[in-house]
């Protein structure tokens, strides 16, 4: 009976120590988490930092534009029939005044034969009524004679002076009617002649709409049967909202990027803004027009263009990150004047806009951990950068924003020394708490 008793015995104790190590090993998780989630880091190795570094900063106004020709014409048919031929296809180069398409010329052609014999059988009548003119013209003067020697009656002489004037009503009749044939004769002839589709300007043939042995209803509208268009010059019709048209003005620098062409930018200057809107789905948007040169045909009609005008930039600048800064105003009476030599090539040297500088708050993190607070000035900035005008060197190292500091902060002071009026031991304004 004594080992049952003594197995009994041991229950309780193995109990005690599988409870004791589930204990030890639910403390070692949660110090290990602890450690993991940064409780056990120090406070200096939680703090964000960033360098000041020099690099090129712009701020942009961004909007989806197309591309379009910026001059085209559509080529249609003045004349009604069936499309005979058509000498070019979709991007064929073409000349001024050549051949592109041929309409049936069978009736038009038909018109100015049936005119032109008209025409001449009108001539050939009015070098009759001329004969007649003449006929008449001798008889009223026998008639005049006579009755001057009182060899012929009063109304012999009346009949000839009717004779007379009747010829010559006749033939101007017949001049009328002259110029009327000629002139159906000369629209017969432009009709034949529109028969042959010419090209009405140089560039490429970017569409055709009509296919041969259609046939074309020109009495309405005129068909259209082809479109041409100057591919040299392209112009990119951007769509801005409302909210950022305001910060365009016409002149100033934009570059686009298209799909599929990489980090390849396309630069050109802004030419007019239309005033009118367009509402898409309850946005307004205005169209901003710019051209840009294509002379080796790389862009294409109806490109997605993602379009970039810029405000302003600066080229081989300080920059700051916009996360290490505190804004407190307008800095009295200080602008800053960036470059933008990159902006618009090939428009000459004019003056860059220029920038109001501001002023902030950052954290300067020195090399033996103290922390200081100093007031520095910017000029162009976007979301992500600002530029510095003053107030910071390069390589220095600011705290950007997280977790408050810990270590010991000196007064902030301006660029050169002096400390900053109306801001107390830790360099907070009443409106920067």
């Amino acid at each position: 009976m004594n080992p049952p008793i003594r197995s009994q015995r041991r229950r309780p104790r193995r109990r005690a120590f599988i409870l004791l190590m589930v204990l030890l090993l639910l403390a070692g998780g949660a110090y290990g988490a602890w450690n993991w989630l940064g409780g056990g880091k120090d406070e200096e190795t939680t703090r964000l930092t960033a360098k000041i570094s020099r690099g090129d900063i712009e701020n942009l106004v961004t909007a989806t534009g197309t591309l379009q020709p910026r001059s085209y014409v559509d080529v249609g048919a003045q004349i009604s029939g069936q499309v005979m031929a058509i000498h070019v296809e979709v991007g064929s180069q073409v000349e001024e005044g050549q051949l592109l398409a041929e309409i049936d010329p069978t009736v038009y052609l038909a018109r100015v034969d049936a005119s032109r014999a008209q025409l001449r059988y009108q001539r050939a009548q009015l070098q009759d009524r001329e004969a007649q003119l003449a006929l008449a013209r001798i008889t009223h003067t026998r008639q005049r004679n006579l009755y001057a020697e009182d060899a012929t009656t009063l109304e012999s002489l009346q009949t000839a002076e009717a004779g007379l004037k009747s010829a010559q009503a006749q033939i101007e009749m017949l001049k009328a009617q002259i110029e009327q044939t000629e002139s159906s004769l000369r629209a017969d002839e432009a009709n034949l002649e529109y028969s042959r589709i010419l090209a009405p300007m140089a560039g490429t043939v970017v569409s055709i709409t009509a296919r041969q042995g259609q046939t074309l209803n020109a009495n309405q509208q005129a068909p259209i049967i082809l479109q041409i268009a100057e591919l040299s010059t392209m112009t990119v019709q951007t769509q801005v909202s409302e909210a950022d048209i305001s910060r365009l003005q016409p002149g100033m620098a934009v570059y686009f990027t298209t799909l599929g062409g990489g980090e390849r930018r396309w630069y050109g200057s802004l030419e007019r803004i239309e005033p009118t809107p367009t509402v898409t789905n309850n946005v307004v948007l205005y169209n901003a027009l710019f051209n840009v040169p294509n002379p080796r045909h790389f862009l294409m009609t109806q490109m997605t263009a993602q379009v970039f005008f810029i405000e302003s930039a600066a080229r081989d600048t300080l920059l700051v990150p916009m996360s290490a800064l505190t804004l407190t105003g307008p800095a009295a009476g200080r602008t800053g004047r960036p470059g933008m030599r990159e902006a618009r090539p090939g428009s000459g040297d004019e003056e860059p806009p220029v920038v109001r500088a501001r002023r902030g708050l950052v954290t300067v993190l020195k090399d033996d951990g103290r922390i200081e607070e100093r007031v520095v000035e910017i000029g162009v900035s976007n979301r992500v950068q600002a530029q510095v005008l003053s107030g910071l060197e390069e390589g220095e190292t600011v705290v950007l924003a997280g977790r408050a500091p810990t270590a010991p902060s000196t007064t902030p002071r301006q660029a050169g020394g002096d400390r900053i009026p109306g801001l107390g031991p830790t360099g907070m304004g009443p409106g920067l708490r």
